[in-house]
């Protein structure tokens, strides 16, 4: 398998390529990245054949749509094509007369901060005028002529908790949705979609509308496979799903002494042992545990694309490796069989 190779996005006519990268480490998460450092980083996915790219206005609060902008405005041109997506749900603002914001939401478990990052506040808000103008404040921020994805950002209870219904009222009944839907028949942008880490709101989206496609954060990895019933429905569908967080925040990336986070958080002890065990059994065959992490979630047709999250150019050429590495069937066959994987 190549970074490089191309694959089709549901229905859409757009394609990524099956190695994606995604940039919220160019926002400073879990420490700080230097700007040169993020355009190496860039440039190395762009020599391995990488034209997939997704951002966020989270990302170091804007930090990240800046950087990816400047870089993808450098390549254009005629004879260049690339795909990049971002997300919507989340509005950049500052303090100033005139504005009343509202408070800052309680900081969940799955937000890290971020070192790297703008002096901008986040504010939620899934409504249509919020959507459209996200839209409009990503297109300014990244100087680019298309946005050709947009994901809904991180709608769901785990980020929400309590504010979670009236977040979906919003995105439902208050136009969210509604304004995807035109910018997409307007041909502003080539499809839409969810960017979460939960399955169950992919499930209720696809109840409301036609999802173009999903981009899933962990959920189906080495170590947790519980959105096959999301995978299948959206086989059926036509619906594209990139996954992200392949490596879990880092524990199927770390090696000895490395960097050991399991989804943004301390790893408890029962995930430590099921890393070991599957490190053990990737080493029976001589496959790094990261190569088989990273290609993993592209066993189930109903994946597109994978996505990586590197911090410099020597992580995405790692990344590249693990990625085009030959791995064995009966590694897989072995995982199954001995219970570590679905």
């Amino acid at each position: 398998m190549r970074a490089s190779e191309t694959r089709t996005v549901g229905r859409t006519g757009l394609t990524v390529t099956a190695l994606g990268m995604g940039t919220a480490a160019m926002g400073g998460l879990y420490a700080p990245v230097s700007a040169q450092a993020s355009l190496e980083a860039l440039e190395a996915a762009w020599q391995a054949g990488i034209r997939y790219f997704d951002s966020a206005p989270m990302y170091g609060l804007g930090r990240s749509e800046h950087l990816l902008g400047h870089f993808l405005r450098e390549k254009a041109g005629p004879d260049v094509s690339f795909t990049v997506s971002t997300k919507v749900g989340r509005l950049m603002a500052r303090e100033r007369p005139g504005r009343d914001l509202p408070p800052a939401p309680p900081k969940n478990a799955l937000d890290s901060g971020w070192h790297n990052g703008l002096p901008f506040r986040e504010v939620f808000d899934y409504s249509y005028d919020a959507i459209m103008r996200s839209f409009d404040d990503s297109g300014q921020r990244t100087g680019l002529e298309r946005l050709d994805l947009l994901f809904v950002h991180d709608i769901g209870s785990v980020t929400h908790g309590d504010a979670q219904a009236a977040h979906w009222s919003a995105l439902t009944k208050g136009g969210g949705f509604r304004a995807l839907e035109e910018l997409k028949a307007a041909g502003l942008i080539g499809g839409f979609g969810l960017g979460v880490n939960e399955a169950a709101i992919v499930l209720d989206a696809m109840n409301e509308t036609a999802l173009d496609c999903t981009l899933l954060a962990g959920r189906h990895t080495l170590l947790e496979q519980n959105a096959l019933d999301l995978l299948e429905k959206a086989q059926q569908a036509g619906m594209g799903i990139m996954i992200g967080g392949v490596f879990n925040s880092g524990i199927l990336a770390a090696g000895p002494g490395g960097h050991r986070r399991f989804n943004y958080q301390d790893v408890p002890e029962a995930v430590a042992r099921r890393v070991d065990a599957l490190t053990a059994a990737c080493a029976r065959f001589g496959v790094p545990l990261s190569a088989a992490a990273i290609q993993y979630p592209l066993r189930h047709p109903a994946v597109t694309a994978v996505l990586i999250g590197p911090r410099d150019a020597g992580q995405v050429r790692q990344n590249v490796q693990w990625f085009e590495q030959d791995v064995p069937a009966e590694l897989w066959q072995t995982l199954e069989r001995e219970g570590l994987v679905a």
